[in-house]
């Protein structure tokens, strides 16, 4: 009996005992490629558990990962059945194991159940929080102190710092600001130093302008066109012609699920915030293409190294050899222009200039 088969026959009588057994497991839906299910020998990694309990510190991403040889595709797996409200709420002490249905590989969830001690006290249950998708801390962390103007040119039009109190050229927490720009009372306003312009290396158009945070503030009063706010907190010193904008909506729970883009992406890592040149995992990149490529919060893109330049023996001729997949990136902040992404895989080093693109169909592309 081949290994493929052996493997089909001890995960399928592993679901019997399990479904028999305590009628706790929860079977999820196969795995999804275009118009089939997705083979044994296809999307499986040759040293896949038989289960795995789920700790605090997961993601789906890493869960999927023990599993699948491509583990963004885990949007095909945690499809889990209608009486279970958030088919994302998966919590350490869960067990997600691995069993055949049909010749197709399947995944099962058994909730983990937990021991209670009891005690003269009064008993105190802990709050169980779902693992997340992706390394959402990284995401929330950077957006806090990064943005992108779509438009440079639009800059003269933004609110701007005109004066600290009493005459000073800088302010900081608790200290009181002055601002022209029509600002109202009320919400909260972020302030931004401007950084890098984004450039298009191939036409030069610009396509943003990097604001990083330095607080935020509030209304208290105004006159005319200056308003007085309060800086409510800084992380630097906040100085004259700093923009005040109001605060981007951030959340991000609901937004992650990975995809292949529906549209043909052909861009490249136009840089990394901070001024990094050499790229690892679970760092921010900046790519060249935004909404109006197609590009949307979830969509994953393969990353392709150039090959090297070579000469060719016998013709003398220059010839580019054929380039070599390194990583993938999520997207998590698309603009009109530009977007910002993760990379959740380098299987080297990536650097500003590599492209990027969609998955390649040979990898298991995962439909909508």
């Amino acid at each position: 009996m081949g290994e493929g088969a052996k493997r089909r026959v001890r995960f399928g009588a592993l679901m019997r005992s399990l479904v028999c057994g305590a009628g706790l497991a929860l079977l999820l839906t196969s795995i999804q490629v275009p118009a089939q299910g997705l083979a044994w020998e296809q999307g499986l990694r040759k040293d896949a558990p038989d289960r795995y309990t789920v700790v605090r510190g997961d993601t789906l991403w890493d869960i999927s990962g023990r599993f699948l040889r491509h583990p963004w595709q885990w949007p095909a797996v945690w499809q889990v059945n209608p009486q279970i409200r958030n088919p994302h709420l998966i919590y350490p002490g869960d067990v997600i194991y691995l069993y055949d249905c049909g010749g197709r590989a399947c995944l099962g969830l058994e909730r983990g159940q937990g021991v209670v001690r009891l005690s003269p006290e009064v008993r105190r249950i802990p709050v169980r929080e779902a693992i997340e998708p992706i390394p959402l801390e990284t995401v929330r962390h950077f957006l806090r102190d990064h943005r992108v103007a779509d438009d440079p040119e639009s800059l003269g039009e933004l609110a701007y710092v005109v004066a600290g109190n009493d005459r000073r050229i800088i302010s900081g927490a608790g200290d009181r600001l002055y601002a022209r720009g029509g600002l109202e009372r009320g919400p909260r306003y972020g302030i931004y130093r401007v950084g890098d312009s984004y450039t298009d290396a191939a036409s030069g158009e610009t396509l943003g302008l990097e604001l990083f945070s330095i607080g935020q503030a509030r209304v208290e009063r105004s006159e005319g066109d200056i308003a007085v706010l309060g800086v409510l907190s800084a992380s630097q010193e906040v100085r004259n012609d700093d923009i005040v904008l109001p605060l981007e909506e951030r959340e991000l729970a609901d937004e992650f699920v990975p995809r292949a883009p529906d549209s043909e992406i052909d861009g490249s890592i136009m840089a990394v915030p901070g001024g990094v040149r050499f790229i690892g995992r679970l760092q921010v990149v900046a790519l060249d293409r935004g909404r109006r490529d197609g590009l949307e919060p979830g969509h994953v893109l393969q990353v392709e190294q150039q090959g090297e330049r070579v000469i060719d023996p016998r013709t003398g001729e220059t010839l580019r050899l054929p380039g070599t997949d390194a990583g993938l990136i999520l997207v998590f902040r698309p603009y009109e222009k530009m977007s910002y992404g993760l990379v959740m895989r380098a299987t080297r080093t990536l650097e500003v200039g590599d492209r990027v693109g969609n998955p390649r169909r040979g990898v298991g592309v995962a439909q909508r």
